[in-house]
């Protein structure tokens, strides 16, 4: 199987501080002026552009994105941003990624992100099911956070009543 994710960062605000790609291309500045235009909010965002998926999640201020053929389907990429977002946090909790500066965490962290890129591409269907399974954990709790809302508004209307 060929290279299904072909390039990724990881961003603070709109400064992209590690970045990696497996293959030549514009994607870096493709990548860098979707960038800009991100809302700052926690969410995921995907644009396509010329064969290609564009894939964001921002998430506590900081930006996980890779650019996936179009072929990679959307549980792979967002498997990957997943797994990175995860080992970054563990990696960087400690505040260094908070200052960092334009490509500073290059060295240290552009290796992890071909690491990752690598594992993925070779194991995209544990990658698939992995993303699968996150996603649906992710609506279970939101279905149980709006029952244990539901529960709170009919138990507080008791006690007023």
């Amino acid at each position: 199987m060929g290279k299904t994710l072909v390039y990724s960062f990881v961003a603070r605000g709109t400064t992209v501080l590690a970045d990696h790609a497996e293959v030549s291309g514009n994607f870096a500045s493709v990548a860098a002026q979707c960038l800009q235009k991100l809302p700052s909010s926690n969410n995921r965002f995907s644009y396509n552009c010329d064969g290609h998926t564009f894939n964001y999640h921002v998430h506590d201020g900081f930006t996980y994105c890779v650019v996936a053929t179009e072929s990679a389907g959307r549980q792979l990429p967002i498997g990957f941003i997943e797994r990175v977002k995860e080992d970054f946090a563990k990696k960087y909790s400690g505040g260094k990624a908070r200052n960092a500066t334009v490509n500073s965490l290059k060295r240290e962290y552009g290796p992890k992100l071909k690491e990752h890129m690598r594992y993925c591409d070779q194991h995209p269907e544990e990658i698939d099911k992995l993303a699968k399974v996150k996603a649906q954990v992710t609506e279970v709790k939101g279905v149980m956070m709006q029952n244990i809302e539901k529960v709170l508004i009919s138990f507080t209307a008791t006690i007023s009543n």
